[in-house]
């Protein structure tokens, strides 16, 4: 019994050692974890054909967590973001023997730009898109249909993430 008391705490304190340095590795690295993304701007007014849509409503959010105001007008806002087309397409990728859809390609795609009042452009404009490959069976349909409303708020929520770190990059372009 000894002998394995002995053994199990000659092991245990190399290990610990090896944690505490790597722990002390970690700290003197810098390495944080990736906190909400500071804008460079204040206020922001949101120009959208439709702004009730899930995407518009999570990118309110998120713009309010990061401490921008949204503002009713453009003519009170720094930045003006004007999402020109917001859209969402559904292709088959293969069929099956019986002329059936196994799978499909989910779409989604927003067209933007940002710039302020002096016609400085901060995000040029640009398409942002987001692909998802799933498969499909008749024999789940209910399932299915789940998981592609799921994909699709995924891509949503990954699109406004993808727009905000762009945000986060944004500086005032002079005109050539």
């Amino acid at each position: 019994m000894s002998t394995i008391n002995n053994f199990g705490s000659n092991w245990a304190r190399p290990v610990r050692v090896l944690i505490m340095l790597g722990m002390m590795v970690l700290a003197g690295c810098g390495f944080h974890l990736r906190g909400q993304a500071g804008m460079p701007f204040k206020t922001m007014y949101i120009s959208i054909a439709t702004p009730g849509s899930p995407f518009v409503m999570e990118l309110r959010r998120n713009l309010a967590a990061n401490k921008v105001v949204l503002v009713d007008n453009a003519e009170s806002a720094e930045v003006i973001l004007e999402i020109v087309s917001e859209e969402s397409d559904k292709q088959v990728l293969t069929l099956g023997a019986d002329g059936r859809a196994n799978e499909f390609r989910l779409i989604y795609r927003v067209s933007l730009r940002a710039y302020d009042l002096k016609q400085q452009t901060w995000l040029p404009a640009q398409d942002l898109e987001q692909l998802r490959d799933f498969s499909y069976d008749d024999a789940h349909v209910l399932a299915k249909e789940s998981e592609e409303l799921q994909l699709q708020r995924n891509m949503q929520s990954e699109m406004v993430q993808q727009l905000l770190r762009r945000l986060s990059n944004a500086k005032p372009q002079l005109a050539q």
